[in-house]
């Protein structure tokens, strides 16, 4: 009688390949065969050393005082040359758009992140105390809404006459028409004033237009700031340090509302708000036209003090409130800042680092001139 034991069981199949069995080391040598040595540290774009070696060669063709080395295309714009101001606002603009500079809306009031808005859609701002300051920061409002039967103290007298000087419509509503008008979950104290949708300015254009002026370039974008204050208080700070404009994205970013215009204090009447599609893209356009991007994080490897771009073409890019710049922004910096601040303090609010920037390099602009 056969032993059952050497029986094979019934659905099993035996391997009987003795080939040679591919693990990880195999693996390991084949993907190291015809591999070139790691590239230098200052060799690799995404680097630090590779980031201060590219804005090296950049700084050296707009007319800087660093080694000689191989230049990179700057685009329309670099330095005071007689020939650099037309390139970066003719051959330098059509230039832009054959490299895929970002299409953003030329004029639009869509806010950061929703839909476009209609004609007739718009913001109301409400309270005494609101509406007023409102008016004095020259918002540029259309209708003031008075509920009827209302008490005239001073501050509504004050309104009124803020109103009427600018020459805004002034309607008498009943409250129930205000309520809804404001909101019913709105406070309006028996005042609201209508705001129209901000008109947003080109990027390029609006870079185009500084050049054309003869100005040296000094602007800042936001990075996913989503705080209305914020964005007031770095355009009244932009005007006040000799900036000449401020860009932020069309998503997840706050848009110039009432709040943003309040804080500004009117600095947004004449300063130009930009609006980029892609605010990644946008950056790669103003390299390319020979504008120098700073990023502001703490961790960064160049210091504020003494900067040595900020006599040439700058863009600002400021960080989120709370995670920071973005690492495709990061990415495409030529630098990222750093403002010494003490050890007991963790970090700067957004609008202050952006204003202790502008500040730094508005100073460092003024000495070269005195030279």
């Amino acid at each position: 009688m056969k032993s059952s034991g050497n029986k094979p069981r019934a659905g099993a199949v035996r391997k009987s390949s003795k080939g040679a069995q591919v693990g990880s080391g195999g693996q390991g040598r084949q993907a190291l065969e015809g591999k070139k040595p790691t590239p230098k540290a200052e060799d690799r774009p995404y680097h630090p050393a590779g980031k201060r070696k590219a804005a090296g060669e950049r700084y050296e063709a707009a007319g800087g005082k660093s080694k000689p080395s191989q230049s990179r295309s700057t685009g329309g714009y670099a330095g005071s040359s007689s020939g650099s101001s037309s390139g970066g606002s003719s051959s330098g603009r059509s230039g832009g758009s054959s490299s895929g500079a970002p299409q953003t809306p030329r004029s639009s009031g869509r806010p950061p992140g929703g839909k476009a808005k209609s004609a007739d859609e718009s913001e109301m701002v409400t309270g005494r105390n609101s509406v007023a300051e409102a008016l004095r920061a020259k918002i540029p409002a259309t209708t003031l809404y008075i509920a009827s039967r209302i008490e005239f103290d001073d501050r509504v007298k004050e309104i009124l006459q803020l109103a009427t000087s600018r020459g805004i419509a002034v309607l008498e509503v009943m409250r129930p028409e205000l309520d809804r008008l404001a909101g019913f979950d709105s406070v309006h104290q028996g005042v609201a004033l209508k705001v129209p949708p901000y008109e947003y300015a080109h990027p390029i254009e609006l870079l185009d237009k500084i050049v054309s002026r003869g100005q040296v370039p000094l602007l800042v974008a936001l990075d996913g700031i989503t705080d209305p204050r914020n964005l007031g208080a770095i355009i009244r700070s932009v005007a006040a340090f000799g900036g000449q404009g401020v860009i932020v994205p069309q998503r997840r970013s706050v848009g110039l509302t009432a709040s943003a215009w309040k804080t500004s204090a009117g600095a947004a009447a004449r300063t130009p708000v930009a609006m980029a599609t892609n605010l990644t893209q946008t950056i790669k356009a103003y390299k390319e036209r020979g504008v120098f991007v700073l990023g502001l994080d703490g961790g960064g490897d160049v210091d504020l003090p003494n900067l040595p771009l900020a006599k040439e073409p700058v863009l600002i890019v400021v960080g989120s409130e709370g995670k920071g710049l973005s690492r495709l922004v990061t990415e495409n910096c030529d630098a990222v800042v750093s403002i010494p601040i003490s050890s007991g303090t963790e970090s700067l609010n957004a609008g202050i680092a952006a204003s202790v920037t502008l500040y730094e390099i508005s100073k460092l602009r003024a000495a070269a001139k005195k030279k």
